[in-house]
């Protein structure tokens, strides 16, 4: 919405939210969410054309289109509980709407929803006592956290699903016409609802599938001394394949990839799509491998025990340049050590203390563990080097550039003997840190295999 107001000057963007704290935040200096690029665009256009409230009644009488972007998770509970999408949060913003709204609104899908949910918030607007007028466009966002300003900017495409009806096409073309004021028409993909809402689930499972592919290649890289990062080169540059997405590591994370997938794997359920459901399944099933398979290299190098052993974490956010920590590897990597009574020690730049122990706690919850003494057993420092000192050895979750210049001569001079480092991001140079003694694995190759 920000961007929205950035680029059309001539537009009035209200964002409200039910939460005054995150209003309020919005209205600071200090944001509630850390994106490269979005406090300049916040910053420019906030007061002008852009506004944070929590006059959500006003908002909608107000508004002629209307974005809901409510939170989407996977449903712990019922029916499809640990795949479905929980769409509650959608239904109470669509009989708000339907409660306050007095005239027709277009109203726009921006969450990622299991397909026909647009026909399930139709059916609640029908039900507004004023007789008002509602079109449902679904209109889901491509962005990858980290570089969202860049791809909000210069879209590969928007996309935007509508009713294939008179009133359906007038509000496809309304909203075409707000992002044609920085987007090429040409990139501005139009289609009927259901294959809009479709589509984000199917781009989210494209792209976790090829991670999950270059990651089962790496354990055969390492079983067989071929190195990842060379069969990925050589097939990236098959015009067919292309070279994004096929980064070997520790596993993705994300609000969406896993959510998305199971979310996908329910609807195929549903629909009597076994084979389908059960494929993509297996796309999951391999990223919980790899975060388990990385996991037991440490315990494995450092011979077969880390009880009581200090390691330092790098990065616990999913990837760089975000805050975020919704289904971190490092989540799970940090909670197989814990089982394994490790002391972890753990910093990142961008993710608060409180956040790194809300998420063990609810991860030892949700697998129902106990006595992993999370308080106790994990410390989060804000100096990378006091994570190292003493350590046993250096895990690299998060791939931030920052951990690239560290002195790691410093590091190794503090560690414990031997010293050594696990690279689940392939970032660090492995030459150099077994150059200065550290015993290096990484994700993807095995020196201890002869490689012809």
């Amino acid at each position: 919405m920000a961007m929205i107001a950035y680029k059309c000057h001539d537009i009035k963007v209200h964002v409200v939210d039910l939460s005054e704290a995150r209003i309020k935040a919005w209205n600071s200096d200090n944001l509630p969410i850390y994106e490269p690029g979005l406090w300049e665009v916040v910053k420019d256009r906030r007061g002008k054309n852009l506004f944070f409230s929590t006059d959500i009644d006003a908002a909608i009488d107000e508004a002629d289109v209307i974005f809901v972007s409510v939170n989407t998770p996977t449903k712990t509970y019922g029916l499809g509980a640990g795949k479905a999408a929980d769409v509650s949060y959608w239904e109470l913003a669509a009989r708000k709407i339907a409660d306050v709204a007095k005239g027709p609104k277009i109203v726009v899908e921006k969450s990622t929803v299991p397909v026909k949910t647009a026909q399930s918030m139709a059916k609640v607007l029908l039900c507004n006592e004023f007789g008002s007028k509602f079109e449902v466009l679904s209109n889901p966002e491509f962005l990858a956290e980290g570089t969202a300003i860049d791809d909000l900017m210069k879209p590969d495409r928007v996309l935007i699903g509508g009713n294939q009806t008179r009133a359906g096409k007038k509000a496809i073309d309304a909203l075409v016409d707000v992002y044609a004021h920085w987007v090429p028409r040409d990139r501005i993909l139009t289609t009927n609802l259901w294959s809009a809402e479709l589509s984000k689930l199917a781009a989210n499972a494209f792209l976790a599938q090829r991670i999950s592919s270059i990651n089962a290649m790496s354990a055969l890289c390492e079983a067989t001394g071929a190195y990842v990062e060379e069969v990925a080169h050589s097939i990236g540059t098959d015009t067919r394949i292309g070279s994004k997405f096929l980064k070997a590591s520790v596993g993705f994370g994300g609000s969406c990839f896993e959510k998305d997938i199971l979310n996908l794997v329910y609807i195929c359920e549903s629909m009597g799509l076994k084979e389908c459901a059960d494929y993509w399944m297996q796309v999951v099933a391999m990223n919980d491998y790899q975060k388990c398979r990385f996991a037991r290299k440490i315990v494995s190098a450092l011979y077969n025990t880390v009880a009581g052993k200090k390691l330092a974490l790098l990065g616990f956010a999913f990837k760089k340049d975000t805050g975020d920590t919704r289904a971190s590897a490092a989540i799970d990597v940090t909670t197989l050590l814990l089982e394994e009574h490790a002391v972890v020690y753990v910093f990142d730049p961008k993710v608060a203390t409180e956040q790194v122990y809300a998420d063990l706690e609810y991860k030892e919850k949700q697998a129902n563990l106990k006595n992993l003494n999370i308080r106790n057993n994990v410390k989060v420092v804000s100096d990378p080097y006091e994570a190292c000192e003493g350590a046993h050895a250096v895990i690299i979750c998060t791939e931030w550039d920052e951990f690239k210049t560290y002195d790691y001569k410093k590091i190794y001079d503090k560690m414990m003997k031997p010293a050594f480092v696990f690279d689940g991001r392939n970032i660090l140079d492995h030459t150099a840190l077994r150059g200065i003694g550290f015993e290096v694995h990484s994700i993807g190759s095995n020196i201890d295999v002869k490689s012809m």
